[in-house]
């Protein structure tokens, strides 16, 4: 520790010797004035102190289990990510787009400035080093995230690599993203503090340029740990795009089947859509295996053979609470289980843990809910808050592959976008190609969950999933994916993309898919696809299995819900086909890239051709997969 008035002095007593990062937290002690600095070190000594001082001050709650784990609730108003007060500062507007709040980088800084002068009063600074991504990679990237929330340091490490070793790699010259974090809440001599402290004032911007993150006002996960959202994919996608590579909201993984085959997969869903189950998905196929790379974050470059490696940035996952249990997913409970874990905005159990909705299918008989108020079943209110969240080590994970910190990360076969769609989108389709695939992707909308603010159940568009997440204009974002492709060495090596949906619903609306473990059977589908070895209906949408090209082996459905679930209604996709027209034209026409346009048109013909019967029944045949196949049936 180094106290405030030796810090701007001494830096002996820190544990790097970095010019660029002691003159920068020199700086931020100069115009913040904590009482004292903390450069943190990541180890279990570190972890017990600072939840220590977290009990004392009433945040946190020592559960009786799991193991050396504790609960804590937020401010009220302080819940989940603001995306209204986000801003991508890039020196010009039209660099951040339609789909981003922008602000001059120099008002931005002028009006941070203010808010940070003195915000540290009373506090203790904390200075965190990380590393996103494995630390002998030579891939991964450095960040320094400067706090006074005890909450964001130990959640840090659990969601980083922190610490000695990464201050040790750092040396004296490694660039780092600097991100500085202020609860905005500065304590005067004897001042009371409160569990959770927080502004009302927030803002959580990102400097593009300077590869600079300030956020102020949260301490909720989202907005407060910087090396996950903003540092991981809003400003690490603006290198990508600079570099040629990919930083996606995705999660990544392992799947081997009975004859032994190792394939490894990426998918981009929305927040609340169920990546963390798939990330840890339970095959319900006899002989297939799934482990886990990660359920959140995929960083992909180009690799051996011109194949796409992915590796996953974090060591944690920071995942929604409720619907998580054992009947959905039982490798999150059992990874929770291990303890070393905290958990944000959940209820209360009598005898010291934890619940939530979903967790079990009855609920206890009392709780405490995360406003702090008695609970019972017959409470009109829910016990957790829909976005609480569990904060948990990856590597406790029952299912973590080996590979899941390999420094050379791992190929992708496959790419699967979906987000929550009571009706339209099939259960799953694929893309002709590649080009016709980010159309696919650029298109994604889901129906809105609790993970940020706002209403729940509104459809918007979430191209790639990444709608909060892109650094940079949209249209420059879906150019560079287009350019991933056009520059792949190897074309045949890049990724098959595949559209799913496992929310669709039927008339009576009962959802039609079990989803789940079940999802297997249509990564299984997908994956047999790429080998050439499935059946497809050609239809203006992509290639959607047949009824019969899916293995239902031991599976309880429906005929009828499985046609439903896999069928091309055609009003509702000609509905579709406004909306897209709607979305792409809020991006610009001198930003949305022609290819993406004339997918659409071709679209457009297509599903003309299908809604007129034009088309032959030889045009809608099940064929087999082939890269060049034609996008317009009518021909």
């Amino acid at each position: 520790m180094t106290t405030a008035s030796t810090v701007d002095l001494d830096f002996s007593r820190g544990p790097t010797s970095h010019p660029e990062l002691q003159r920068w937290v020199n700086e931020v002690v100069a115009l913040t004035t904590p009482d004292r600095v903390v450069w943190c070190d990541g180890s279990p000594e570190e972890w017990s102190r600072l939840t220590a001082v977290l009990v004392d001050r009433g945040t946190f709650v020592e559960l009786s289990e799991p193991a050396n784990s504790f609960r804590c609730v937020s401010d009220p108003d302080d819940v989940a990510r603001v995306e209204d007060r986000t801003f991508i500062c890039s020196d010009n507007e039209s660099d951040a787009g339609p789909t981003n709040n922008w602000m001059d980088p120099v008002d931005m800084t002028t009006v941070l400035t203010e808010q940070f002068r003195g915000a540290m009063a009373g506090r203790t600074m904390y200075v965190i080093g990380y590393c996103m991504g494995p630390l002998d990679s030579k891939d991964s990237e450095i960040g320094v995230e400067i706090t006074d929330s005890e909450y964001v340091a130990v959640s840090m490490s659990v969601m980083a690599r922190t610490g000695t070793p990464v201050w040790q790699r750092m040396g004296t010259e490694t660039p780092f993203v600097k991100g500085l974090h202020s609860v905005g809440a500065p304590l005067s001599p004897g001042q009371q503090d409160v569990p959770w402290p927080c502004d009302h004032t927030k803002y959580i911007s990102h400097f593009p340029q300077t590869r600079t993150i300030w956020s102020y006002g949260s301490g909720y996960g989202g907005n407060a740990l910087l090396g996950k959202k903003s540092f991981a994919l809003r400003i690490a996608s603006t290198m990508a795009r600079d570099e040629g590579w990919l930083a996606e909201h995705m999660l990544i993984l392992k799947l081997t089947s009975p004859t032994e085959v190792v394939r490894y997969i990426a998918a981009a869903f929305p927040s609340s859509c169920g990546k963390t189950n798939l990330a840890m998905l339970e095959p319900t196929l006899d002989g297939w295996t799934a482990e886990t790379i990660g359920d959140d974050i995929a960083w992909m470059r180009f690799g051996a053979g011109g194949q796409l490696y992915a590796v996953n940035p974090e060591a944690g996952f920071f995942g929604v609470a409720p619907g998580t249990g054992m009947k959905t997913n039982p490798n999150a409970m059992r990874t929770i289980a291990g303890g070393n874990s905290i958990f944000t905005n959940v209820a209360l159990t009598d005898d010291g843990g934890v619940w939530w909705e979903g967790m079990t299918k009855q609920a206890p008989e009392h709780l405490i809910d995360w406003r702090g108020n008695d609970w019972t079943p017959d409470t009109k209110t829910v016990a957790a808050h829909p976005n609480s969240r569990y904060c948990t080590p990856i590597d406790q994970c029952p299912t973590a592959a080996p590979e899941w910190n390999d420094p050379q990360g791992v190929p992708i076969s496959a790419i699967f976008f979906g987000g929550r769609r009571s009706t339209t989108i099939p259960l799953i389709t694929e893309a002709f190609d590649w080009k016709h695939g980010v159309f696919l992707a650029s298109i994604l909308s889901s129906e809105t969950t609790a993970a940020s603010t706002g209403t729940v159940g509104v459809l918007r568009r979430d191209p790639m999933a990444m709608l909060p997440f892109i650094g940079y204009h949209v249209g420059d974002y879906f150019q560079h994916w287009l350019d991933i492709g056009a520059d792949a060495i190897a074309p045949r090596a890049l990724p098959k993309i595949f559209y799913v949906n496992w929310f669709r619903r039927g008339d009576d609306g009962d959802i039609l898919w079990p989803g789940f473990g079940e999802n297997l059977r249509v990564i299984d589908w997908a994956l047999r696809r790429i080998d050439g070895r499935a059946d497809a209906t050609h239809t203006p949408l992509g290639f959607v299995p047949t009824t019969d090209s899916l293995d239902l082996a031991g599976l309880d459905l429906e005929q009828e819900d499985l046609e439903e679930a896999l069928a091309i209604q055609t009003e509702e996709m000609l509905e579709e086909l406004t909306l897209i027209d709607q979305w792409y034209a809020t991006i610009g026409g001198n930003k949305l890239p022609d290819e993406l346009r004339q997918e659409l048109n071709w679209l457009k013909v297509r599903l003309s051709g299908y809604a007129s019967g034009a088309a032959t029944a030889a045009e809608h045949r099940d064929v087999p997969y082939s890269p060049t196949s034609d996008r317009n049936p009518t021909r």
